[in-house]
């Protein structure tokens, strides 16, 4: 039996780590979208949240899920409503995932899109010079 080597798969996810994770991404998006919450502007927006992305710890216990909302806006706003409210996520996760201990739930912000963006930006200034360039230095000498 092959061995898994343990130095290089440390930070990565393992694939059990994942399928709980994209379960509890669907469980945290349909709780959103049923929108059952206390808190006033959660009520108002959680149709503009989205859950990018779930990861567990190894030992499913902890789970970090990824949120952004329609535009990047608000976050400051949404993201103390969204953790708290964990309990209304948790008591959903227990019931629908079948795990033996409900994983505790935290709610960041989702910053690849904004880094995504950032790199955009530093691509679209670069010139990157062509074929046509080259052609056009060597008619002007």
């Amino acid at each position: 039996m092959a061995h898994k080597n343990r130095a290089s798969s440390q930070n990565e996810p393992s694939q059990r780590q994942r399928r709980v994770g994209e379960q509890l991404r669907h469980i945290i998006a349909d709780t959103l979208r049923r929108g059952h919450f206390h808190n006033e502007m959660l009520l108002n927006r959680s149709g503009d949240i989205t859950v990018t992305e779930v990861r567990t710890s190894p030992d499913l216990k902890h789970a970090r899920a990824y949120v952004m909302s329609l535009g990047g806006e608000n976050m400051e706003e949404i993201l103390p409503a969204l953790n708290d409210e964990a309990g209304v996520f948790q008591k959903d996760i227990g019931r629908q995932s079948g795990l033996k201990f409900t994983p505790r739930v935290k709610f960041v912000t989702d910053e690849s899109f904004a880094e995504a963006s950032k790199i955009e930006t530093l691509l679209r200034g670069l010139h990157i010079p062509d074929d046509n360039d080259e052609e056009e230095e060597e008619e002007a000498s």
